[in-house]
């Protein structure tokens, strides 16, 4: 959690003036200390805006109402490229053509993605930086049930995930995830609350629209009664933990572990192998990785060494029953320290912990390790595209497209269309596909990019194809509908926290 002194430089993010399609510099939660903005980001932004003010006026609408629009998010990319070079697949004509703009989006929006790593917090949190109050959503119309219905701390939670995951975004599918804590009261959710959400979307849409984790944390008293107690009448889709222990209050971590301590963590796996027999998502073991850049590692230099992915390769080859999903991907860079990871990657061609993941299955003979997302793209797109295009290049080419699985962190990055467009329209540089051996991410519906997006995870989660085609006709669906005819559109909000200086 952030400290007192962090928190003096930061201000919410939602507060910000310029709502852009696309973040124009770092949010972070309490997790790390958020950079502040570059030059290079600077001049995105001021490049945006120039565009986003011209075609609006072109069009009769404010800048704000062009930007919520697929002809602004098109815009935001184009200034993307014209700043950081050609590594986004967009035209002039998308960004100047509403209508050229609209047809693309509408062509893609039934794309499957499922996204396994979403977020919203509790009720009672302390963490108070998440429980600023917010716009109510209830007064764009989108839902009947929160219309003239005062708007409780939770509904603002709950109801705004759902909007901007569901309503604002391409996501089909999402899974509740969470952060324990040796303080019970800063769980982000606990396992019963995920579980009750999970419950209450998949019965209101007739469909399993959200699936959720239980998170473990092995050495805690009676953690793995706890497990078993989950087990049996929670039936989470799968298990989630934090190696470092406590990821929120890291001064409070007396729990770090390891992925291939054998005495502490293999009679869990043992748990999960049974209970996959009859579940079989439960043979996916999910595992936070990463996000300990030098100043993180400064303040807490007794956890890095559970924070990176040294761990990951005897436990992958000790379990070949288990499925290992390395959340974040091992990314270390986040807080204002992507152009270190860049640095390196130029000089060594390798990028902590990313590339040490990603040759686990050649080194070790595996096939059971796999890449989330998460802030590994969030942060990298904003702050150093080369770089996502760099790890991206290492992920597909180390573990395989068929394991890299999609996760937008959201709702801390806002809704994730712009993440899912970011994706969409990536692609690795071909002087660096020529030097390093990267294959092309391809189309934005390519076989590469569907298999991130979505057909990975329903894989390992095994849902099957009927039930994504349910999904088709479901509450869901016909509220997406409602809200693209009469909704106000995305918000363009990002929720944590945000430098006011420029670096």
């Amino acid at each position: 959690m952030l400290s007192p002194e962090d928190m003096q430089g930061l201000v919410p993010a939602e507060t910000a003036r310029f709502r852009s399609p696309i973040p124009t510099q770092s949010v972070s939660s309490d997790e790390f200390l958020p950079a502040a903005q570059t030059t290079r980001q600077q001049e995105f932004e001021s490049r945006l805006k120039a565009i986003g003010s011209a075609l609006a006026k072109r069009h009769g609408v404010s800048r704000r109402r062009f930007f919520q629009g697929a002809a602004g998010m098109a815009a935001a990319f184009l200034a993307m490229n014209d700043t950081y070079g050609p590594l986004y697949m967009v035209s002039r004509a998308e960004a100047q053509t509403p209508e050229l703009a609209n047809a693309r989006a509408a062509g893609l929006k039934g794309q499957f993605i499922m996204d396994m790593h979403t977020h919203f917090l509790r009720d009672d949190t302390r963490l108070e930086g998440f429980v600023r109050s917010r716009e109510a959503v209830g007064r764009a119309g989108w839902n009947p049930a929160l219309a003239g219905k005062p708007q409780t701390l939770d509904d603002l939670k709950f109801a705004n995930y759902f909007k901007e995951v569901f309503l604002d975004s391409d996501t089909k599918v999402a899974l509740i995830s969470g952060s324990g804590s040796e303080e019970p009261r800063d769980w982000f959710l606990t396992n019963e609350m995920k579980a009750d959400a999970r419950a209450e979307v998949n019965r209101k849409a007739g469909t399993q629209r959200m699936f959720s984790h239980a998170i473990f944390m092995p050495g805690m008293p009676g953690w793995l009664d706890k497990v078993d107690r989950d087990l049996e009448i929670l039936k989470p889709d799968s298990f989630k933990g934090y190696t470092v222990g406590d990821n929120t209050n890291k001064q409070l971590a007396r729990h770090p572990w390891h992925l291939d301590d054998e005495k502490l963590l293999y009679p869990f796996y043992e748990k999960l192998v049974r209970a996959s027999k009859t579940r079989p998502s439960l043979a996916n073991a999910c595992v936070h990785k990463g996000l300990f850049p030098q100043a993180v590692t400064d303040r807490f230099p007794d956890l890095v060494k559970y924070a990176d992915v040294r761990d990951v390769a005897k436990a992958a080859k000790d379990w070949p029953q288990l499925n290992f999903i390395v959340y974040h991907s091992g990314f270390r860079f986040v807080g204002g320290t992507q152009n270190t990871g860049w640095e390196q990657f130029e000089k060594t061609g390798r990028i902590d912990w990313v590339t040490d993941l990603a040759e686990i299955p050649q080194k070790h003979g595996v096939k059971n390790v796999y890449g989330d997302l998460g802030q590994i793209f969030a942060q990298s797109t904003v702050a150093e595209p080369r770089l996502c295009a760099a790890m991206m290049g290492q992920l597909v080419k180390g573990l395989g497209a068929d394991h890299v699985v999609w996760g937008s962190d959201a709702v801390w990055t806002g809704a994730p269309q712009w993440q899912i467009e970011a994706l969409r329209r990536l692609e690795i540089p071909e002087e660096m596909q020529r030097k390093y051996g990267f294959a092309p991410l391809g189309a934005a519906d390519g076989p590469v990019k569907s298999a991130i997006f979505g057909h990975n995870s329903a894989r390992l989660y095994h849902f099957t194809r009927q039930q994504q085609l349910s999904l088709r006709d479901d509450a869901v669906s016909v509220a997406r509908a409602e809200y693209d005819l009469h909704g106000a559109g995305r918000t363009n909000l990002r929720y944590g926290y945000m430098q006011t200086r420029v670096g």
